[in-house]
């Protein structure tokens, strides 16, 4: 069974910083695509940073503006996402996601429950 297990999240002021990490089992990790998603209340979801398995490549959403990193760890099939520069405006439960396609470019197959990051003083 895949599962995805996001945790990391908390409070944390304006300009601060927050590691997420994500467990995954039950699937090739380096086969999937895997990324990280985000979703305010009343707000879309939308694409934080996701990792490709079938090109390699990483693409980060715009609002990132180099302020998050994404990686990954295959000897412990863990996803990170480093987060500096935090505003009020990354508040949102963050959730990581796979798919066996290795593509981001549609919405992804797996997803585990997120965790909630609060930016606010």
């Amino acid at each position: 069974e895949v599962q995805l297990q996001a945790f990391g999240g908390g409070l944390v002021q304006p300009g601060g910083s927050l590691r997420l990490s994500c467990a995954a089992s039950g699937f090739t990790f380096d086969d999937y695509a895997i990324g990280w998603f985000r979703q305010a209340p009343g707000k879309e979801r939308e694409g934080v940073s996701c990792i490709s398995s079938s090109d390699g490549r990483t693409v980060y959403g715009d609002f990132v503006k180099g302020r998050f990193t994404i990686s990954s760890d295959t000897a412990k099939t863990t996803l990170y996402l480093q987060m500096n520069s935090l505003n009020p405006e990354d508040t949102a439960v963050y959730y990581c996601a796979a798919d066996p396609s290795g593509s981001c470019a549609y919405d992804l197959e797996f997803w585990g429950k997120g965790t909630l990051v609060t930016v606010s003083s």
